[in-house]
C-alpha cells in the first residue's frame, strides 16, 4: 500500500474522493450503535467520515499512513489518530464500534480473517462493526493496489464465526450494486 505514504499519491486520492463521503453509511451505523459510544475508524484517510462521525461518538480514527496521519492530525487538532494496519489492529484500546470505508479491499483474504479477529479482540462485549467494500468476486490490481472484491456469501463466511450478521446489503456508490455494506455484532 505504498500508493498511500507520499504526498503526491494522497493529493491524488483527495481529489478523487472529494465527493464522496459515508453519511449513509454512519446512518446505518446510528441504527445499532448509540450516539456517544466509542468508534475505532479505520483507514481514515483525509478524514471525512471522521468528521461526520465525530459528531456522534468518541471516535479514534486510525491509518496507515503516515502521510494522512500528519494531514489529520493538523486538520483536526484535538482528534485522537492512532497508526494502526488495518490487518493487525495493533492497539490495547478496547471500543463499542469499528467502521471502515473500502478498507478491506486493500487486504487479502487472509489478511482480512486477522483483522476480523483483531476487530472481535478488541469490541467491547456485543460490540458493532460496519464496513463496505467493492462488490463482485476476485481481485485485481489499481494503481498497484490490490482490491479485492466481495460478494455476500464470502463476508458472511469470514465475519460469522465471530460475529452475528445484522445485515449484509448491496448499495450504490457510483453504479447500481458496485458496493455492499456489512453490518455485524460482536458474539
Amino acid at each position: 500500500m505504498d500508493y498511500y505514504q507520499n504526498k503526491e499519491s494522497v493529493n491524488e486520492y483527495i481529489k478523487m474522493a472529494a465527493d464522496v463521503n459515508g453519511q449513509e453509511l454512519i446512518d446505518v451505523l446510528k441504527l445499532y450503535l448509540p450516539k456517544g459510544k466509542s468508534v475505532l475508524e479505520l483507514g481514515t484517510g483525509p478524514g471525512t467520515d471522521y468528521h461526520i462521525l465525530e459528531k456522534d461518538y468518541d471516535v479514534v480514527g486510525s491509518d496507515f499512513s503516515e502521510e494522512f496521519l500528519k494531514r489529520l492530525r493538523k486538520r483536526f487538532a484535538e482528534g485522537k489518530f492512532l497508526n494502526l494496519d488495518a490487518s493487525t489492529i495493533e492497539t490495547d484500546l478496547l471500543f463499542d464500534g469499528i467502521y471502515s470505508n473500502k478498507v478491506f479491499q486493500h487486504l487479502n483474504d487472509d489478511q482480512i480473517k486477522s483483522s476480523i479477529y483483531r476487530q472481535f479482540e478488541v469490541l467491547n462485549k456485543g460490540g458493532i462493526v460496519c464496513h463496505t467494500m467493492w462488490y463482485g468476486e476476485g481481485d485485481e490490481i489499481f494503481k498497484g493496489m490490490l482490491v479485492n472484491y466481495q460478494d455476500e456469501k464470502s463476508l458472511i463466511q469470514l465475519f460469522e464465526p465471530y460475529f452475528e450478521i445484522l445485515e449484509v446489503e448491496k448499495y450504490m456508490e457510483f453504479e447500481e450494486g458496485d458496493s455492499i455494506r456489512l453490518v455485524a455484532k460482536k458474539k
